[in-house]
């Protein structure tokens, strides 16, 4: 299944049906009078989430969505059908905006989340509506209300705990790979990696889910590399973890971008609690893992831990912090 994770749709709820003009005529009743029903409501849309969904691919297909109308209303006060409801059912963790894509309209974080987006149209009057004792006789009626209708975009955040960001072949993917039953692409070159992926881990007896992005660059908030679009999938999460190529160069220096990239994204995302760790250090001596380790430190003024996912060296060790700061962070909300 593609993955998409943003969608433009136009949606109209349904429009009331039309009141009738009907008078009462039946053998042996004189000046039976008016008897025209009402028209009946127009159908509403509704947004529902839906956990066994993880991608807006569908709306790639169908961007327009109508709900039906109501129907007119009939002779014998007979009020007309109302239109059935149209549920839009989208993933857990899908953003609706307005057609500036920044005004968030509604948010759908819970599984089972119903919200009435749109209401359908009133049905109009039928002319029983405006019988009185002074008009005995009305031929008047109305027509239905007409529904709402608009374009917006939806925009999925995955619902994720802890989230993978750094540099295109940071090992984030052979992360996920080695921690969870998730089977990423995995190959020896930049942006592997061109969707995000979702992992189910656990730390002992406690599981959480760990989001991996497509590796970020500098100038990415401009819209080089893939850009920055897919960092909204990790907005959501308790904790960063934050991978390292020990094997490179100036690894402070990577790192220092990545958080550039971030601040520039979201002040808020950048403040988030972050786990910093030095990977493949299986390509390197003990000697040089610790040298680059204290440079990194010295560097930077933050202690990374070390590992290598294709060795599982470590690894528990940073599950569990992770599983630590996501229960903190879970019991403060």
């Amino acid at each position: 299944m593609k993955f998409l994770d943003q969608a433009k749709i136009y949606i109209k709820s349904g429009d009331g049906g039309s009141g009738c003009v009907s008078f009462r005529r039946e053998k042996y009743i004189e000046r039976g009078g008016p008897n025209g029903g009402n028209g009946g409501r127009g159908g509403d849309i509704v947004f529902e989430a839906h956990s066994d969904l993880n991608t807006l691919i569908d709306f790639r297909y169908t961007q327009h969505f109508r709900a039906p109308n109501g129907k007119g209303g009939a002779g014998r006060d007979m009020t007309g059908a109302k239109g059935d409801d149209l549920v839009i059912k989208v993933p857990v963790g899908t953003e609706i905006l307005d057609d500036d894509k920044e005004t968030v309209l509604a948010d759908m974080t819970e599984e089972g989340q119903r919200i009435v987006f749109l209401k359908g149209g009133d049905g109009g009057f039928g002319n029983a509506h405006y019988k009185s004792s002074t008009n005995q006789a009305p031929r008047k009626s109305t027509p239905g209300w007409p529904g709402e209708e608009r374009d917006v975009w939806l925009r999925l955040k995955l619902i994720a705990d802890a989230g993978l960001v750094g540099l295109p072949n940071a090992g984030k993917s052979t992360f996920l790979a080695t921690v969870s039953q998730a089977k990423p692409k995995i190959a020896d070159y930049p942006f592997t990696t061109l969707h995000p992926n979702l992992g189910v881990v656990k730390a002992g007896e406690y599981s959480f889910v760990i989001a991996d992005i497509p590796g970020l660059i500098e100038g990415a908030h401009e819209g080089h590399g893939l850009g920055d679009r897919f960092l909204g999938h990790v907005e959501r999460c308790s904790v960063l973890l934050h991978l390292v190529d020990i094997t490179q160069d100036d690894i402070a220096k990577n790192y220092k971008t990545i958080r550039n990239e971030l601040k520039l994204y979201s002040p808020l995302l950048a403040k988030k609690a972050e786990i910093i760790a030095l990977t493949k250090i299986d390509s390197l001596t003990q000697e040089e893992t610790e040298e680059k380790a204290r440079t990194f430190e010295k560097e930077t003024g933050k202690k990374p831990m070390v590992i290598s996912a294709v060795a599982a060296k470590n690894i528990d060790q940073v599950l569990y912090q992770l599983a630590d700061i996501i229960k903190v962070k879970k019991n403060e909300d």
